[in-house]
């Protein structure tokens, strides 16, 4: 294992060379001058020489990308445009309410439709799995925006269950009386695409000829069920939940918008508003970095799951 995660890694490195570069291009060349954007609406061409020769506009493209990829390793990408803030410091203060928010939601809504996709696949055919199919459609049928303001106006103003906005500096404050309420609507718009996802992988593995085998051998369906459909199922489930890791750390952008929480996601869009680039490509960057080790702690995790999968 330990030859294949390094091999591994080695293999994210021309990856990462090739999102630099590109990232590098969009915004030096197709992004707009960013000398023009920081010199405001009535610029002064002494101005704009300036801030180019402070950007390091001046220089040589290899050199401003070499500047770039100096920024990447070192994890200083300057100071925000828009408000004068370390860009690393903008950073690390909004992942912070992103992940109070977005990790409890992520394994609730794991554990959740996992156990409702494997109780459903139980009965599959009957009256509950039908009626639980046809709950999960009108489900995704619903805009999420409803979603918020029909749990906002219902469980924050008519019952005063949770606070409808805020956030703090202290995380069980944050944890158990300000993220309750968009974790609950998180979950709820989340689970019903994942149970059928799950569903149907359930579904596949019951029609298996081991698993004909397993219950000719006299095994439980119970048992059946839960030491060889769900297991072998995981597989395809771990790769759905990896492909959604990432964007724990940009989370629900409307979540955090409509509830004033300060994150990662609320962040993206008030820089793309201002055009705050420096703030736009970090994100870009360490979040394509964060997808590569991601997919690679995935591919470790299908060995737990499954031991007859072999790295080669």
């Amino acid at each position: 294992m330990g030859a294949y995660i390094v091999r591994r890694l080695w293999q994210i490195l021309p990856t990462l060379a090739g999102v630099i570069l590109l990232v590098f291009v969009l915004f030096n060349w197709v992004g707009g001058d960013p000398a023009l954007i920081l010199a405001g609406k009535v610029p002064d061409p002494a101005q704009i020489e300036n801030i180019r020769r402070q950007l390091g506009l001046d220089q040589p493209w290899w050199v401003q990308l070499w500047i770039f990829v100096q920024q990447v390793f070192t994890f200083d990408f300057g100071r925000s445009w828009s408000t004068n803030q370390l860009v690393s410091e903008v950073l690390l203060t909004r992942v912070g309410p992103t992940l109070t928010i977005m990790v409890p939601m992520l394994l609730l809504e794991t554990l959740l439709a996992v156990t409702l996709a494997l109780l459903v696949a139980y009965v599959r055919g009957s009256l509950t799995d039908r009626s639980v199919m046809f709950l999960t459609t009108v489900a995704m049928s619903i805009s999420f925006l409803v979603y918020i303001i029909v749990f906002q106006w219902l469980l924050g103003f008519k019952f005063a269950w949770f606070p409808v906005q805020g956030w703090s500096d202290d995380f069980w404050t944050n944890l158990t009386r300000y993220a309750p309420l968009p974790v609950l609507l998180g979950v709820l718009v989340s689970v019903a695409p994942s149970l059928r996802l799950y569903r149907s992988f359930f579904l596949d593995e019951i029609g298996q000829d081991y698993v004909r085998t397993a219950r000719a051998k006299g095994l439980t369906e119970t048992r059946v069920m839960l030491r060889h459909v769900l297991r072998n199922a995981m597989i395809p489930i771990l790769t759905y939940v990896g492909i959604g890791l990432p964007g724990l750390f940009v989370g629900s952008f409307l979540l955090e918008i409509f509830f004033s929480i300060p994150g990662l996601g609320r962040e993206v869009i008030e820089s793309v508003n201002r055009s705050d680039f420096p703030v736009i490509k970090a994100i870009t960057v360490y979040l394509a970095m964060l997808t590569m080790l991601v997919n690679l702690m995935v591919d470790v995790l299908y060995r737990v799951a499954d031991p007859r999968v072999s790295f080669k």
